[in-house]
């Protein structure tokens, strides 16, 4: 009989616990806390602990995640576990821990406070969109905003159901149902009742428990200006002074960026942000920077990205190309507006990757004859867009003609392979 390996030689455990602390957790969890030499965690999951975990008790600092490496390397020998709300890889320090350890960690969860909440509101959580306040600006949960859609919002503190409240009446979401939930698992485990984000605000209703989470069904206001959640949001939803890409231009522009989950855009000539906007509104893990010299509409751009829910959108005041030299490499970019200015397209196409995509639109003659002869070199589609809206003409209806754009859309392409590298099969090999 073959004996059993030994496990890995885990240099990090780190542990999920609930409300409930000692009493809630599993005995692996129980004995791994127990052998520990050293005990990382917040100090009121330290204060959960009881005397038999004898380790060396340290809280974390603040800021935390930077603090991570130096924790580890200054115990690096020791039995480290690491004390974490619920389970550590949902939202928690497990992300962290896992970047620094890699196979050496090793994560005993808990039940998170989300799985809670699904189980005591009767709500199947693939049903249900979850959005993080803690450490993020509540400006984000804008963008998880749309009629009857459920939301469990994780709180940053006490402070963060009156912020949500307030958000959502703003946002015309007034009607939306929130109920707080508090302390879930746990002896004090309170829901508390359902309200209204009108009723919330007006009532100003004093701070709970620090450990909760925010309950919310959807409701828009009849007059709330809807956002789908696909590009191509009403012009009405943005800030701005006439420079704008036009809703059915920009659908059409998301459209040949094709953005992907974690992806990182440049909008060179942001304008208003719209495309950028739209880019990080396609996936929560989406990225964008946009670029633009005129510092009055640098700030519109920030105004609009925290208005429409993505407020981590990085705003670069300055002119391109000068202004691309700092910035992180592209997965693609969008030129909107600044294509005459010497060696800008140039730039662009020199930052991107292979398999990387290129957008530029245009209006005028000059830059549209730039266009042309990219395309000439270097491939891709040039499309022409052109939009005509049905006005008032006297007692009658007619076409109004919009500005027709000329859009050249491109992928970078792959390097062929050196002739003089050859790929065997297993077949050829064998000759």
């Amino acid at each position: 009989m073959t004996p059993a390996r030994p496990g890995p030689p885990y240099a990090v455990t780190v542990v999920g616990l609930g409300a409930d602390g000692w009493r809630g957790i599993p005995d692996a969890s129980r004995a791994a806390l127990r052998d520990a030499e050293v005990l990382i965690g917040g100090p009121r999951q330290l204060d959960l602990l009881p005397p038999e975990c004898a380790g060396e008790r340290i809280a974390w600092p603040s800021p935390l995640r930077p603090a991570v490496p130096a924790l580890l390397a200054a115990h690096t020998g020791r039995r480290i576990a690491v004390l974490a709300s619920g389970d550590p890889m949902f939202y928690g320090i497990g992300r962290a821990l896992a970047e620094e350890a890699g196979d050496r960690l090793r994560v005993l969860p808990h039940p998170s406070s989300v799985s809670y909440a699904a189980a005591r509101l009767g709500w199947p959580l693939e049903d249900v969109e979850v959005v993080t306040l803690v450490g993020r600006p509540t400006a984000r949960l804008a963008a998880a905003l749309h009629d009857r859609r459920r939301l469990l919002v994780l709180s940053a503190d006490a402070g963060t159901p009156a912020d949500v409240a307030a958000l959502l009446r703003d946002r015309g979401f007034g009607p939306s149902r929130i109920r707080v939930l508090e302390q879930l698992g746990g002896e004090k485990e309170r829901t508390g009742e359902v309200s209204t984000a009108d009723d919330w605000v007006v009532r100003a209703h004093p701070p709970g428990d620090p450990l909760n989470l925010v309950a919310v069904e959807c409701r828009q206001s009849p007059d709330g200006l809807r956002l789908g959640a696909v590009p191509g949001l009403p012009d009405e939803a943005y800030e701005h002074d006439g420079q704008l890409t036009k809703r059915y231009v920009r659908a059409a522009t998301l459209a040949a960026l094709a953005p992907a989950p974690g992806e990182l855009l440049w909008d060179v000539g942001g304008g208003s942000g719209s495309i950028a906007i739209e880019w990080m509104r396609t996936h929560p893990s989406c990225r964008a920077v946009t670029v633009e010299r005129d510092p009055v509409r640098a700030a519109r751009i920030t105004r609009n990205a925290d208005r429409l829910g993505v407020p981590a959108l990085r705003v670069a005041t300055g002119a391109a190309p000068a202004a691309l030299a700092q910035l992180p490499p592209p997965d693609a970019v969008f030129i909107g507006g600044g294509l005459t200015a010497p060696g800008l397209l140039d730039a662009c196409w020199a930052a991107l990757p292979a398999g990387g995509r290129l957008v530029a639109n245009t209006v005028t003659l000059e830059s549209e004859a730039l266009l042309a002869d990219a395309h000439r070199r270097r491939g891709g589609e040039l499309v022409r867009l052109a939009v005509a809206q049905a006005v008032p003409v006297g007692g009658f209806t007619g076409w109004r003609q919009a500005m027709p754009v000329t859009q050249w859309a491109v992928r970078k392409p792959f390097a062929p392979l050196d002739p003089r590298d050859t790929v065997h099969t297993a077949s050829e090999a064998d000759r």
